[in-house]
């Protein structure tokens, strides 16, 4: 994927093809003014523009511009609300267990993610309207001894239920944003647990599909750089001081006031 001007597509670009053979050499037409609209809109209304589009070209045109109106809001800000019971967030830690002679990676899930990050017309993260939570009461995995132990000692989830991650910044993404495509991405943000806040980064990747955007990440840090107590249960020998989060998220584009 290219940053800045987008591809129009092997569509479009058959329609300048064809109107170059039909009516000679293109004329240089200008770009349409188009502000907030991503790079390929642009270029599909400039195809329209030379004369060139077919009845194809033209449904493609019509698509990504009503696709693009349901999107963006009157800023060419977007917002992309999490759709929860789409998505899942997994931690995995390797542990060494009783009577086996190979280390194990336990991994715990939920889908009780919630959450809004919302980017403005230049794919830039509007802070103050991007959140995403996590329910830590609801964490599972394969051993109950292991999920109780995590909710009672590492956790805390009655007194603390919820991890918090604050968005500030997406790098790596193609500016402005695309209708279609997938794009590498590292998210940098602020995540709490319990009582303690720290910057991360999350590495991974966005793929864009008109008003849907699938995103995965995953993130590493140690259990002292949130406190937290590394857990300790009879059938586990040791658990490393290493977590890695990983999160699949589905978010759906609304127009941002």
């Amino acid at each position: 994927m290219s940053h800045g001007d987008s591809r129009a597509g092997p569509r479009v670009r058959a329609a300048v093809l064809t109107a170059s053979s039909e009516r000679g050499p293109l004329r240089q037409v200008s770009r349409p003014r188009t502000p907030g609209l991503p790079a390929i809109l642009a270029a599909v209304l400039l195809a329209g523009a030379a004369g060139g589009a077919s009845p194809t070209g033209g449904v493609v045109a019509t698509s990504l511009l009503a696709r693009a109106a349901q999107a963006q809001g009157p800023s060419g800000a977007v917002r992309y609300l999490i759709v929860s019971e789409a998505s899942e967030v997994r931690y995995r830690v390797r542990e060494q267990l009783v009577g086996l002679s190979f280390p194990n990676d336990a991994v715990g899930a939920t889908r009780a993610v919630e959450g809004t990050i919302t980017l403005d017309g230049q794919g830039r993260v509007l802070r103050t309207e991007s959140r995403v939570t996590v329910d830590l009461r609801t964490l599972r995995s394969d051993e109950a001894r292991r999920d109780n132990y995590i909710r009672r000692r590492t956790l805390e989830t009655d007194r603390f239920p919820v991890v918090t991650f604050v968005p500030t910044e997406i790098r790596r993404l193609p500016s402005p944003p695309p209708i279609e495509g997938t794009a590498p991405v590292d998210i940098i943000g602020d995540l709490t647990v319990r009582e303690t806040t720290r910057r991360v980064t999350w590495g991974g990747a966005a793929t864009f599909q008109g008003t849907r955007l699938s995103l995965w990440a995953r993130t590493a840090f140690r259990f002292g750089d949130f406190g937290l107590t590394i857990p300790r249960v009879s059938v586990v020998l040791s658990v490393e001081d290493h977590i890695q989060v990983e999160a699949d998220l589905v978010l759906g584009a609304r127009p941002a006031s």
